[in-house]
């Protein structure tokens, strides 16, 4: 394998690594860690080498890492061997990952997203929860989507958490951010239906006045979308609770709703 062997915490790659499960970190570097072979490789194999790649002894001679190693040599990126050790510190967990990969953050300008480029789209609204964040740029991807907008103050979703989660969505979705007005003024010009969910609403999700192109409008996992934000919608739809629950975790909602405008 190509690339110089580091075994020492207090390497200067390993500390910047590491200092990215710092959100400040990833802001002013614009980089983001993602682990393991299979996320790493679907990323080169959407066109983005990372900018640091570490592996494992385990991993040498693997043939995708080989691919891994090419494609980080050929975009001037650096290559090393690490120890277990490192790896655990790096990714902060008792079972590392054999690969963790640097990569650089991408945002899509608002102004750029063509909505008629696919029958649905997402906007979130401050979500919190990076773990359901990531869940939903997954889906999103599963669903065909054709990008994720973030309005307001969301969480990151370049932060470790966020992209475990996407399970490698995060290479093939846009990334979309917008204030909240910037997204109210956007939002005039979309040319299908914008669909938001309220507990008030009178229509059910599934016989809803759809017209495509959907954006699936979602609120945060506290309070759902502020009255303001559903003032944005077309139609506002419910999905029926028919158990106990009176409530459903926001990915799984998002889900829901992602298939149910893309039908």
């Amino acid at each position: 394998m190509s690339g110089r062997v580091v075994t020492s915490l207090t390497n200067p790659t390993v500390k910047a690594v590491r200092a990215l499960h710092q959100r400040k970190e990833r802001e002013e570097t614009g980089l983001f860690v993602a682990e393991g072979l299979k996320i790493v490789t679907e990323a080169v194999e959407l066109g983005q080498a990372p900018t640091i790649l570490m592996y494992g002894k385990e991993a040498d001679g693997h043939p995708l890492l080989r691919q891994a190693i090419a494609a980080t040599l050929k975009a001037k990126g650096e290559v090393i061997e690490v120890t277990q050790d490192i790896l655990a510190k790096v990714s902060r967990r008792d079972n590392p990952q054999a690969v963790v990969g640097v990569f650089r953050q991408v945002f899509q300008p608002l102004a750029k997203v063509d909505p008629k480029s696919a029958t649905c789209w997402v906007g979130l609204h401050r979500v919190r929860d990076p773990g359901n964040l990531g869940t939903i740029v997954r889906t999103a991807d599963a669903a065909g989507c054709g990008g994720v907008i973030l309005v307001g103050e969301c969480c990151d979703p370049y932060s470790v958490e966020a992209v475990r989660a996407t399970m490698g969505s995060i290479f093939a979705v846009p990334i979309i951010k917008a204030t909240e007005a910037e997204f109210a003024a956007w939002r005039k010009s979309w040319p299908g239906s914008v669909v938001g969910t309220l507990l008030t609403a009178t229509s059910d999700h599934l016989s809803a006045p759809y017209r495509k192109p959907n954006l699936v409008l979602m609120g945060n996992e506290q309070q759902g979308l502020t009255p303001d934000l559903a003032a944005l919608c077309d139609v506002n739809v419910k999905i029926p609770m028919r158990g106990r629950a009176d409530s459903l975790n926001l990915s799984v909602a998002t889900g829901i709703m992602i298939y149910a405008a893309t039908a």
